[in-house]
């Protein structure tokens, strides 16, 4: 199976693995469309109070239009270890086994606005770049990634969980992806989208599937891991489901 996650815009500073190296990185078919977005980022970051407008920083913030300029030469961790914020702390990767660890460079993939998507295990330096911005020598990022991130993750011969947020959704389509929606329920069996929760909650199911020995193949598959770890999954639909919070 496949878990998409989310990436956070906060990450991890330093790191012990050699400077980026694309080929190093799954799905090499992006390669290309990665470079270019590199190329531009490296080159906007010449030009900070320009870089701090189009990623929508703050001053105080110049410390990632720095990072941004080293993005070649800088060291890399694994992204899984790379990515920060509370989904990546709900999935707490240095309390998981070895076993569980090589689960989840297997299992898991991160949406990334520069890469657009790595697996669990692939090096990668820190940076900063949101799926909303808008490079100027690139233009939306949406229109540069769907042609061919839409492919690569549309091919997947395998079960795939899109747990993504929405600025990632829009970079590519996943039509026969599986969605799980966070929710609140009431006493009245209303049910509402919550954002405050949400990624805590997803990161709790990532490490649920990571710490499960038995690897889903559908919905159902999966709703049963949830429900062997304490969490209430519900499916809504051939391809969605509610993780539920109590009200």
């Amino acid at each position: 199976m496949l878990v998409l996650l989310p990436p956070s815009e906060t990450k991890a500073l330093g790191g012990s693995g050699a400077p980026l190296d694309l080929d190093q990185l799954s799905h090499t078919e992006l390669t290309p469309v990665r470079g270019k977005l590199v190329d531009a980022l490296v080159d906007l970051a010449a030009d900070v109070p320009a870089s701090l407008a189009v990623l929508g920083l703050s001053e105080r913030q110049a410390g990632e239009v720095e990072r941004n300029a080293e993005l070649r030469s800088s060291p890399t961790l694994p992204a899984l270890a790379r990515y920060t914020g509370v989904l990546y702390d709900a999935l707490d990767l240095g309390s998981l086994t070895k076993t569980e660890k090589a689960r989840a460079s297997a299992r898991l993939a991160v949406a990334s606005a520069l890469f657009g998507v790595v697996g669990g295990g692939d090096p990668i330096p820190a940076y900063r770049l949101s799926g909303g911005s808008v490079l100027p020598s690139v233009g939306p990022l949406g229109a540069l990634w769907r042609p061919v991130l839409e492919p690569v993750l549309g091919s997947a011969d395998e079960f795939v969980v899109d747990l993504r947020s929405s600025p990632y959704t829009s970079l590519a389509r996943i039509p026969g992806a599986a969605v799980v929606r966070v929710v609140t329920e009431d006493a009245k069996g209303r049910r509402n989208a919550v954002s405050h929760f949400n990624k805590a909650h997803k990161g709790r199911l990532a490490r649920a599937i990571v710490q499960s020995r038995a690897e889903p193949s559908d919905l159902k598959g999966l709703i049963r891991v949830a429900g062997k770890a304490g969490m209430r999954v519900d499916l809504t639909g051939p391809g969605t489901a509610d993780l539920i919070l109590g009200d």
